[in-house]
């Protein structure tokens, strides 16, 4: 074979490696299956008696009922029981403490539903109300931002006693177990003050700032301890020991009894501790959110744009924030071990805790999130979430078991959580999306716990695009049959949406992980490769290499269908190519988006003629070669026909024409016009000049009798683009010593030749 040939012949096998095999051997189904885990899926605000699993289960939850009311405030900030359905919160930023008086139900008119009434209770001079506690006697203690007031009122709203303490905030109260005294929690600086109540309650009202000891002893304060952190945000007794919680920092103190120098029970950056709750056995529940920059602490979720109050502004006063993009965290301290994260959320906020039975509640934001976490099961849970942005309290109702009192933010007012109500359950999943276009299956749950199948009311909506407001199907009835739910009228799309009822009796309920089924959208077969090689070359092809009789775990977690194919496609890549005169071999690439099984037709028609020629038909392979020397010489037009095979049922199958690259069949030598072998010093100049009738001229090819030989590719004027070139060798003379003749050939794009010897001059 020319060297120049072999050369050709390697660039092409490297030009074949792109072909691809367009068929597999065993075709799976057409259908998808979307997994529906609905502890994703379903957010907290399309709740409702239901609560979803972190082990993706939909279980049977409380119902959270919005408290018909007047607007209370800009803001509120905290809950505290009064007597007889009557409730205290402080509030911002007019600086008031209100009495809520809750109505759970009405006797009159059942249907009415729970609601409350609000009036200002007492008026601080200050803005931000941020700790309330009552005592048993009806005196409240209050504490105030920005300007750190402590004051005590009588059980009828008016202020006896008031400090102006040296911080910018007071977080939280903690009274001790006589009752005697309360620990004060304060921001900017982060301290704790303990108040003697009997002797502040005779001081008076101080119009300063108290700034040092002796002062506050005169009030009836003392300095009990502090920290290095800026804000002390929560306090709980456990034990012999004072935990507390703070900001920005976020980390968790221990304290003796008697104060002084704390143990610092977990170090955080970034984040604000938001609650504190003991456990059974002497440890502590912490609610932990992680802010997503050191800029973005969040003392307390707030109200957008709320009025600023003419007289004081403080950098302590909670940012307002757009979008919350931190997390929040529940941790466990147990009293003899090392932390414990029991649950974490992403843009998702922690305000407070609460305890049901084996479940820790969590209020939190910013899209009304009311969670849990089973303490039994160790799972989190999502329960209903409320239309507010932020929930900032929670307390359970006294004298009635599973009912809590929520509080609102965003817009503000009261929330009815129950365990223990028999409303209707539902549940509706955000948008799922099934990655193209497609008709609606069943949707089968795993398994049903605790109540018959047939009591499930199912319905699906459907669109084909993101936006939640415009362009969704009504509501379609999924019917029951053959253990699976189905749409009562054909469905389509690409985003659907699912909701379901349960009976209200079915308290014990549990829906497993659901799939969902659909018929993707059939798209036409794609050809993305077509290649028309050289002329007499033949591929042997490579038998397919058989079956792993064993398979891996990985390739049945990462199985993507197309194991035959791609054995079949090693195989092609593999087949070797060889030299055959008259042989032409065409390679394609035809790919099925939806992963069809797909034959082709190869034909070929001359040009001035009308019909065409089959050179293959509904092969499975992505090559055909043909012997051309029965052909008459000329241009040809191809064409190939890709269409869809079973499973696809016939009526559906899909069938594209791609007109493809021409082809040129040329058996005739080029002609070889003037060809010259000239000296000039010491270089020998062969010049060969040709042209031919159909092909491209492709390279010349220089034999010396001495055995020196050269390849030249380049012609003369430097572009290799026609049918009629010069090429020019140039040699040095010292290489042809004992040479008398030279044999020039010239090859075209078809691999034809043309062969002539001239002399060497002496």
């Amino acid at each position: 074979m020319p060297s120049f040939f072999r050369a050709s012949l390697a660039s092409l096998v490297l030009g074949v490696s792109t072909a691809v095999a367009s068929t597999a051997i065993a075709a799976g189904p057409l259908s998808n299956r979307h997994n529906v885990d609905f502890f994703r899926d379903v957010p907290s605000r399309n709740l409702h008696g239901l609560a979803t699993r972190s082990d993706g289960r939909l279980v049977a939850g409380p119902v959270l009922t919005d408290l018909a009311g007047p607007l209370p405030a800009e803001l509120l900030w905290n809950l505290e029981p009064a007597t007889d359905g009557k409730w205290l919160a402080g509030s911002g930023p007019d600086g008031r403490i209100l009495e809520l008086t809750v109505t759970t139900h009405s006797a009159a008119n059942a249907s009415s539903g729970p609601s409350f009434t609000s009036r200002t209770w007492a008026k601080l001079d200050d803005s931000q109300v941020f700790a309330v506690h009552r005592f048993a006697d009806g005196t409240v203690l209050a504490g105030t931002s920005p300007k750190g007031s402590l004051s005590l009122l009588t059980a009828t709203g008016t202020v006896v006693a008031r400090v102006l303490l040296p911080a910018d905030s007071v977080f939280d109260f903690l009274p001790s177990p006589d009752g005697r005294e309360v620990l004060v929690a304060t921001g900017n600086p982060g301290r704790i003050y303990a108040v003697d109540l009997a002797r502040f309650a005779k001081a008076g009202l101080a119009t300063e700032k108290l700034t040092d000891d002796a002062a506050l002893a005169a009030h009836g304060l003392r300095l009990w301890s502090e920290i290095r952190d800026r804000n002390v945000r929560r306090l709980i007794r456990v034990g012999d020991h004072v935990v507390a919680g703070s900001a920005p920092r976020g980390n968790i103190y221990q304290f003796p009894a008697t104060g002084g120098a704390p143990l610092l029970l977990q170090e955080n950056r970034d984040a604000e501790v938001t609650d504190l709750l003991p456990d059974d056995h002497g440890g502590v529940y912490a609610s932990i959110v992680f802010s997503g920059g050191p800029t973005a602490i969040r003392l307390n979720p707030v109200l957008k744009n709320p009025k600023a109050n003419d007289d004081d502004s403080s950098d302590d006063l909670p940012s307002l924030l757009e979008k919350f993009t931190g997390r929040s965290s529940l941790v466990w301290f147990p009293a003899d071990g090392f932390p414990e994260t029991l649950s974490s959320r992403n843009n998702t906020g922690f305000y407070r805790l609460a305890r049901h039975d084996n479940v820790l509640l969590v209020a939190g934001g910013e899209q009304g999130e009311l969670l849990g976490y089973d303490l039994t099961r160790r799972t989190s849970l999502t329960f209903a979430g409320s239309a507010s942005a932020q929930l900032n309290a929670l307390a359970a109702l006294p004298g009635a078991p599973g009912r809590f009192l929520v509080l609102r933010n965003n817009t503000p007012g009261l929330a009815l959580l129950d365990f223990t109500s028999a409303a209707p359950r539902s549940a509706e999943t955000r948008r799922l999306d099934l990655g193209s276009p497609a008709r609606l299956g069943a949707l089968r749950f795993n398994r049903v716990r605790s109540v018959d199948e047939s009591q499930l009311a199912l319905e699906a909506r459907a669109s084909n695009g993101t936006d939640e407001a415009e362009g969704w199907t009504p509501w379609t009835p999924l019917a029951f049959a053959d253990g699976g739910w189905r749409p009562a009228t054909p469905l389509r799309g690409r985003y659907v949406k699912l909701r379901l009822r349960v009976p209200p009796a079915a308290s014990a309920v549990e829906l497993d992980k659901a799939d969902l089924y659909s018929l993707p959208q059939n798209r036409r077969p794609q050809l993305a490769d077509f290649r028309i090689l050289t002329p007499n070359l033949a591929l042997i092809p490579q038998p397919d290499s058989a079956p792993s009789a064993s398979i891996t775990l990985g390739q049945v977690l990462n199985a993507s269908g197309n194991s035959d194919k791609d054995r079949h496609h090693d195989s092609l890549l593999a087949s070797q190519l060889v030299p055959a005169p008259g042989n032409q071999l065409i390679t394609w690439n035809v790919t099925d988006p939806d992963n069809d099984e797909v034959t082709c037709t190869v034909s070929i028609r001359h040009d001035g003629d009308s019909a065409w020629i089959d050179l293959a038909r509904n092969t499975s392979d992505s090559y055909v070669q043909f012997d051309t020397t029965h052909l008459p010489e000329g241009l040809y037009f191809t064409r190939l026909v890709a269409t869809e095979q079973a499973p696809r049922p016939a009526a559906d199958r899909l069938q594209t024409t791609f007109e493809t690259d021409d082809l040129l069949i040329d058996r005739t030598p080029p002609e070889i016009s003037a060809a010259t072998v000239t000296r000039d010093g010491d270089t020998t100049k062969v010049t060969v000049r040709g042209r031919d009738a159909l092909s491209l001229l492709e390279a010349l090819e220089v034999n010396f009798n001495n055995g020196a030989k050269d390849t030249v590719e380049q012609p003369a004027d430097g572009i290799l683009d026609g049918r009629e070139e010069t090429f020019v060798l140039e040699i040095p003379s010292a290489r042809l010593a004992g040479a008398t003749s030279v044999e020039v050939i010239l090859y075209d794009a078809a691999g034809n030749s043309s062969a002539r010897r001239l002399p060497l001059a002496p």
